[in-house]
């Protein structure tokens, strides 16, 4: 790679990190501490707590790297025309691949990297988030709830335990469970064991209450009943997996036994797709990047920034890839959409590239957005402390 791509190159990493590390860190402490009552309601220490935490963060990364990519490459780019750089490098008779390179490898790289996240990472950290989880509700059942106490567990569950005994053994469960809005329901035990693994409490010698919003009310017996610590519902006594806890290797081929494959299908095969299709958006959006900030344009035309062309392009693809797979969720289909947005929005952007066309909003768009940022703005500025001072 020539000296000038490398400068580039260089240029782009760095804005792609400024642009990365503080909505990262902003989404990932809006995650963490929706999950704060870990600690507080269950008494573990921070070190489990800072543990969840980074179980967390993989499932963020995919998500917020196609766009941070899109501001760093813009960013830079305009940076580059307003200091005069890339109309300098178009003087010297330069092929646009100097500036097309670096960015390219940079997409292909950070594409790969969001596959190799999302593939073979933030599966197994889901289901390690989910064991923990499981297991700190298990030392909630067995050593921190007091007896003959409530103790409010989330929103709408509480939890008395009359005797407390070794081996995981629980005496006289009291469970109260408002928080589906179809019916409440009240479970009361005899005895309880959680088992080793700390995955579900299984009630013995029992009976459930499950009443409706029009006032009827059931009872049920029974001699065995299984809650799902990790989720905190009922199941059946073991760990429950969602699509997005699986494997590649397991969407590719599910186990039609499995009785989440059964209930819903459709989660695994459109998890299954946006599995393969999603990691190719950073490598989209840089070529969005490129059709919007790449040329070099002069400083007296007048329009939006770049950026907020990209983003405005970026986020209604994304929002067309979502849409997609929600599509594919009920009927497969829309199997090849989601193929088709990636592959026809690669090509199409290419072609511009190719042809050195412009892409800019239509008049109406960048009216109405140049509109609501002259706006954004001046509300910032009236909302600054107030300069001068009295004559």
């Amino acid at each position: 790679m020539k000296l000038l791509e490398l400068y580039i190159l260089r240029r782009i990493f760095q804005m792609f990190l400024v642009a990365l590390l503080p909505v990262l860190t902003i989404i990932w402490t809006i995650q963490v501490l929706g999950r704060i009552n870990l600690v507080t309601d269950t008494g573990q220490s921070m070190g489990s707590f800072i543990q969840l935490a980074t179980f967390i963060l993989p499932t963020i990364i995919p998500v917020v790297l196609p766009f941070a990519l899109v501001i760093g490459i813009t960013q830079t780019l305009t940076a580059m025309n307003n200091d005069s750089e890339l109309p300098v490098i178009d003087a010297a008779g330069a092929s646009r691949g100097i500036i097309y390179r670096p960015v390219l490898v940079l997409a292909f790289v950070l594409s790969v990297f969001s596959f190799l996240v999302a593939n073979f990472v933030e599966p197994p950290s889901r289901v390690a988030a989910r064991q923990m989880v499981a297991a700190a509700y298990a030392d909630l059942f067995s050593s921190v709830i007091e007896e003959k106490t409530f103790r409010s567990i989330e929103e709408g569950l509480y939890v008395e335990i009359s005797e407390r005994h070794s081996g995981r053994v629980l005496k006289g469960l009291f469970v109260v469970d408002y928080r589906d809005p179809n019916f409440d329901l009240i479970y009361y035990a005899r005895e309880g064991l959680i088992d080793e693994g700390g995955a579900s409490l299984t009630m013995r010698d029992g009976e459930v209450h499950r009443k409706t919003p029009d006032g009827r009310v059931s009872i049920i017996k029974f001699a065995s009943y299984a809650f799902d610590l990790s989720a905190m519902s009922q199941s059946s006594g073991e760990m429950t997996f969602n699509a997005g806890d699986r494997s590649l290797a397991f969407l590719w081929n599910p186990d039609q036994s499995d009785p989440n494959v059964q209930r819903s299908p459709g989660n695994y095969r459109s998890e299954l797709h946006a599995r393969l299709t999603e990691w190719t958006f950073p490598f989209v959006f840089a070529l969005i990047a490129l059709a919007v900030a790449g040329d070099s344009r002069s400083h007296r035309e007048r329009r939006l920034h770049p950026m907020v062309t990209a983003l405005i392009l970026a986020f209604a693809l994304r929002w067309i890839g979502f849409s997609a797979k929600n599509a594919v969720r009920q009927d497969e289909i829309y199997i090849p959409l989601m193929y088709l947005i990636p592959i026809v929005s690669g090509l199409g952007f290419t072609y511009l590239l190719a042809t050195h066309r412009r892409i800019v909003l239509p008049k109406p768009v960048s009216r109405v957005v140049n509109n609501l940022v002259r706006k954004a703005q001046s509300r910032f500025e009236s909302s600054g402390p107030a300069s001068g001072g009295a004559a």
